[in-house]
């Protein structure tokens, strides 16, 4: 079952990289009327929530940028940045990266208890690790629809 988590995080990530790489970078910071965040923002989201779900609910020190909580972190918005965010090719390569470091620090550890249960802001409350990192794949999942939502939003200008 773990393999076929590992690889289900693969597809899943995959899909996220080739959405990442169609969509030209010029149009990254655009906030079309109606949304909060730009695509830059939702790609860096993407890679800040999953190394706070695999690795911070462990304990563990994450991997990825100190500076990706101010300017990724659930609530943030790039309206509010103050400093140059992270490019795309260091976006996806945090992307790219994380999932090996993923893959080797759960091995054999989806089936452990978190520290303290977890409950998101819908309400959901996660117990292990493996309750956790298969509701990222959700949580990836909407945001590679709200980036595709916000291109249609840019290119129907």
């Amino acid at each position: 079952m773990e393999k076929m988590i590992m690889n289900h995080m693969e597809l899943v990530r995959g899909v996220t990289e080739v959405n990442m790489n169609k969509i030209p970078e010029e149009i990254w910071d655009f906030i079309p009327y109606g949304f909060n965040n730009n695509i830059r923002w939702n790609f860096g989201h993407i890679a800040y929530v999953q190394e706070k779900i695999v690795f911070a609910l462990l304990g563990e020190s994450m991997g990825i940028p100190k500076e990706y909580e101010q300017f990724f972190s659930p609530g943030t918005k790039p309206a509010e940045w103050d400093k140059t965010p992270p490019s795309f090719e260091e976006i996806s390569q945090v992307l790219s990266e994380q999932k090996g470091r993923i893959k080797e620090f759960l091995q054999g550890r989806l089936e452990e208890k978190l520290p303290t249960p977890y409950t998101n802001k819908g309400g959901i409350t996660f117990n292990t690790v493996g309750e956790m990192f298969l509701f990222s794949f959700y949580h990836e999942a909407s945001h590679i629809e709200t980036i595709k939502r916000l291109q249609r939003a840019i290119s129907s200008k």
